[in-house]
């Protein structure tokens, strides 16, 4: 069965979800911090899904760690990689404070310990931390309307062997855009950061492997075509495409779909819990206007509109 084949047989959505408003996938503009810098460069993605979160985080593309075997990297090319940030985690909303918790995380430790204070007006949305230290300015990417899909991955298997290939993590599709998280087989035992950890295993290619099993993944494209990758934590994963679109299993005693695929010739299959199967959101850019302030907004046109264009 094909992803769009469960939306069209087995729809449905949760009945606690964070609000429609912030849904989609949103790219940070700029964070402020409370010192006065600002940061507009790095690359920061959230994607969100009606109960949980998908976070991506990566320098400039010319800073990033090359695509190669990972006993051949340099000191300073695993400081790079280390730096990376990838993430899924539950998300919780009071009403005002956006909250996650039950993460799966290429960091060893929480670097973004602060819930959210969030509210959007059209494509912006503004995320103050409660602390005062930084702001984050987000826009929602311009989609077409297409099919909200969360689902979280309870486990990867390799068939043959019956070893566990990942476990935790999700995939998040919302129009044009989805993202995937494959976490750790298992949590490491040794204690510390990514970078620190990372130095100790130079040269070590199966030490290295064990603290990189992990993938966070953005791409774009459609349930039709495919979807392919731009940004990931894995660069040989860039280009190519995300995930197979078929080979799930609804499995409705548990609530959850299996998923069939070949990896480099294995036979695997991945275990998700459904979060939401929604065929068609909008994902409008607009908020809206009172009738006072749409009246405000045309009566002073010729100089609000005077330079106005769409930020992404």
């Amino acid at each position: 069965m094909t992803l769009q084949e469960l939306l069209d047989r087995h729809p449905g959505r949760p009945t606690s979800s964070v609000p429609d408003w912030m849904l989609g996938y949103y790219k940070r503009l700029a964070i402020s911090f409370a010192n006065g810098q600002t940061d507009t460069a790095t690359h920061v993605c959230w994607l969100q899904s009606r109960n949980f979160t998908i976070d991506l985080r990566l320098p400039l593309e010319t800073e990033q760690a090359p695509d190669k075997p990972l006993a051949a990297y340099t000191a300073d090319e695993l400081q790079v990689l280390a730096s990376y940030e990838g993430w899924e985690a539950l998300s919780v909303w009071d009403g005002e404070r956006l909250a996650w918790h039950t993460d799966t995380s290429l960091q060893m430790h929480n670097r973004w310990p602060e819930p959210a204070l969030l509210s959007r007006v059209g494509n912006c949305m503004i995320e103050f931390a409660p602390s005062g230290a930084y702001v984050e300015d987000w826009r929602l990417q311009p989609s077409r309307p297409g099919p909200l899909i969360g689902l979280r991955l309870i486990e990867e298997r390799d068939l043959a062997s019956g070893a566990v290939r990942h476990r935790g993590g999700g995939l998040i599709v919302c129009g044009e855009y989805a993202a995937l998280v494959l976490g750790r087989p298992a949590p490491m035992t040794s204690e510390g950061l990514l970078r620190d950890l990372a130095l100790d295993a130079l040269g070590n290619g199966e030490r290295l492997a064990a603290l990189f099993a992990f993938e966070t993944s953005v791409a774009q494209g459609s349930l039709e075509q495919g979807y392919s990758v731009a940004l990931s934590t894995r660069a040989g994963r860039v280009g190519r495409p995300l995930i197979a679109l078929d080979g799930f299993e609804y499995l409705p005693d548990r609530h959850q779909l299996s998923q069939r695929f070949e990896q480099e010739g294995a036979p695997c299959e991945r275990l998700f819990a459904i979060d939401t199967l929604e065929a068609c959101l909008p994902f409008d850019q607009a908020t809206g206007f009172t009738p006072e302030a749409e009246a405000w907004y045309g009566r002073e046109a010729p100089t609000l509109t005077r330079y106005n264009r769409t930020l992404r």
